[in-house]
C-alpha cells in the first residue's frame, strides 16, 4: 500500500519558468491497482526498451528511456497531464507564492513547437510584445522541433537578468521574428485594486495564488474605506488570467455569493475526484484553524452591483468564479469568450522530488455547465478595440485549439450575449501588428472597463427610479 500526496491543479498548462495552480492538497490511501496487466504491450515496450539499449547508435542510459517513456504517456494524453521532473516540480511549489524565475510566458505544444497561450501580466514577456498565438520555434540558436515542452521551458528559465533570444512565427508576419528578452524574477502581484471614482470600484486579479482571497477582501475593505460608505458599483477584472488555485476560486466567487450558495463541483473516476465546494470556509481556507479572512467584510459587498470583465486569456479558477457568479445571477460577465479548459488536474509525487500532473476531472457550474472546450460566454459581448485584428479569431487562442483536448461531454445551446459594438482603433490594423501594444487593462483608455462603468451607472439610475 503507498501513500502519495495528492494536489489538484486547475491552471492553464505551463510557464516559461512555471507550472501553474494547485489547489488543497488531500492524502490519497490507495489499493494496488487490480486490473491485469496488458502483457503483450508490455512485452512489446520490453523489446523495444532492449532494442534501444543495444542497438542504438550512442548509449543510453535506463534512467532516461523510462523518464522518456513516462513522460511520452502523459503527453498523449492531452494538453494538461505531463511528467515534471525535480525542476518543473520545485517551480510548481514556489509559484503559487507569486514568484518565479522566467520570463512569464503561459505555453503549450502544437506539433512540436511551442505555442503561447498568454503572455503575464508585467513580465518581460508582456513588456517584449510576445502576444497570444506565437509559435516559438527557436531558443537562442535551437530548433524547438522534436524538442519536448518540459526541455524548451528549461531553456527559457535561467539566472535573471541573463538574455535570451526567440525566435517567433506570428500570423500574417511574412517572415519569422526574433525578440530579445532579459529573464527576471518574476514577482506577480495577484491582486490590483483602486477607487475610479466616487462610488465606483475596481479590483483586478492577475493570478489565483495562495493568498488572493485574503488580498480581495483587503482590497474591498479599503475601497469601502475610501469611498467613505458602500460602492454604488463594482468592477472585477479576470481578463488574462489563467487560473490559479481552487481554493482561491472559492474564496473570491464566496466574497460575493451568500454562505453555502455552490460555486464549483468536479466528477472523475475516483470517490476523491467528485467534490462539491460552496461558499464556506472550509472550502476556501487553506489549513484547518486558519482564520475566515471574508467575516469582517462590509454586507454591502454582498449585494454592490457587479462587472466582471473576461477575455480569451481567462481561463480556468478564471471560468469558475465567472460562471459561479453567472449562474446565481450576482454579476454580469462582460467581454469576449473565455478560454474553455474545464478540467482538474492532480499532482502525485514520485520520489526524487518529481511527479506527475494527471487530469483526474472536469469541472462544472452551478447549473451543470461544462466550460471545457468552450468557456464562458459573456452576457455582455465587448470587443477592445484596442486589439482589433489581434483579439479575432485568429488570435484567440483557446482550449478547443490545442491538440487532444478533452472534449466537452455537456454540449448545450450557447447563451446569446448582448453585443455591444466597437470602432477598431488603427492600433489593431493589420497593417501595424508589429506595433501592436496591448491596452493597460484599468487605465484611462480601457474600453471595455469604460463599458463595465457606464453599465453600472445604468443600473445605479434604474434602481434610483
Amino acid at each position: 500500500m503507498r501513500f502519495l500526496e495528492k494536489v489538484g491543479l486547475v491552471g492553464l498548462g505551463l510557464v516559461a519558468g512555471i507550472s501553474v495552480s494547485l489547489h488543497f492538497a488531500a492524502v490519497a490511501d490507495k489499493e494496488t491497482l487490480t486490473t491485469p496487466l496488458p502483457i503483450e504491450e508490455l512485452r512489446a515496450f520490453s523489446e523495444v526498451f532492449g532494442r534501444i539499449k543495444s542497438d542504438y547508435v550512442e548509449p543510453v542510459t535506463d534512467k532516461k528511456l523510462i523518464t522518456d517513456a513516462i513522460a511520452g504517456m502523459l503527453n498523449g494524453l492531452d494538453p494538461h497531464s505531463a511528467y515534471l521532473d525535480a525542476d518543473a516540480f520545485k517551480e510548481l511549489q514556489v509559484g503559487t507564492h507569486g514568484e518565479f524565475g522566467g520570463l512569464g510566458i503561459e505555453v503549450g505544444m502544437e506539433d512540436g513547437v511551442v505555442k503561447v497561450i498568454s503572455p503575464i501580466e508585467d513580465t518581460p514577456a508582456y513588456h517584449a510584445g510576445i502576444k497570444s498565438g506565437d509559435f516559438i520555434i527557436k531558443i537562442d540558436d535551437t530548433l524547438i522541433k522534436g524538442m519536448s515542452l518540459n526541455d524548451a521551458v528549461k531553456r527559457m528559465r535561467g539566472k535573471p537578468g541573463s538574455k535570451i533570444i526567440l525566435t517567433i512565427i506570428r500570423k500574417d508576419e511574412p517572415k519569422p521574428i526574433e525578440i530579445t528578452l532579459v529573464r527576471a524574477v518574476i514577482k506577480v502581484q495577484s491582486v490590483k485594486s483602486k477607487l475610479l471614482e466616487s462610488g465606483y470600484g475596481f479590483v483586478r486579479i492577475t493570478q489565483f495564488q495562495e493568498q488572493t482571497g485574503e488580498n480581495l477582501a483587503t482590497a474591498l475593505e479599503n475601497l469601502v474605506k475610501q469611498n467613505k460608505g458602500p460602492l454604488k458599483g463594482l468592477v472585477l477584472d479576470l481578463r488574462n488570467d489563467p487560473g490559479g488555485l481552487l481554493t482561491g476560486a472559492v474564496g473570491v466567487s464566496s466574497a460575493f455569493l451568500a454562505k453555502d450558495e455552490l460555486v464549483v463541483y468536479t466528477e472523475g473516476r475516483t470517490e476523491e475526484a467528485k467534490m462539491h465546494l460552496t461558499a464556506s470556509p472550509e472550502n476556501y481556507l487553506r489549513g484547518s484553524g486558519a482564520s475566515d479572512y471574508l467575516k469582517n467584510l462590509p454586507d454591502s459587498i454582498k449585494s454592490v452591483p457587479l462587472v466582471v470583465l473576461v477575455n480569451s486569456g481567462s481561463a480556468s479558477a478564471s471560468e469558475i468564479v465567472a460562471g459561479a457568479l453567472q449562474d446565481h445571477k450576482r454579476a454580469v460577465i462582460m467581454g469576449t469568450q473565455t478560454f474553455g479548459k474545464g478540467s482538474v488536474q492532480t499532482v502525485l509525487p514520485l520520489g526524487n522530488n518529481t511527479g506527475i500532473k494527471l487530469t483526474t476531472a472536469r469541472y462544472y457550474t452551478p447549473s451543470g455547465r461544462s466550460i471545457q472546450a468552450k468557456g464562458i460566454v459573456p452576457d455582455i459581448l465587448v470587443d477592445d478595440p484596442a486589439n482589433a485584428g489581434h483579439e479575432s479569431s485568429l488570435f484567440r487562442l483557446r482550449e478547443a485549439d490545442l491538440d487532444k483536448h478533452l472534449i466537452n461531454d455537456r454540449p448545450s445551446e450557447e447563451k446569446p450575449g448582448s453585443d455591444i459594438k466597437s470602432t477598431p482603433s488603427p492600433q489593431g490594423s493589420k497593417e501595424d501588428t508589429t506595433k501592436f501594444t496591448p491596452t493597460e487593462f484599468g487605465s484611462k483608455n480601457d474600453y471595455q472597463l469604460n463599458q463595465a462603468v457606464n453599465l453600472l451607472k445604468g443600473i445605479q439610475i434604474l434602481q434610483g427610479r
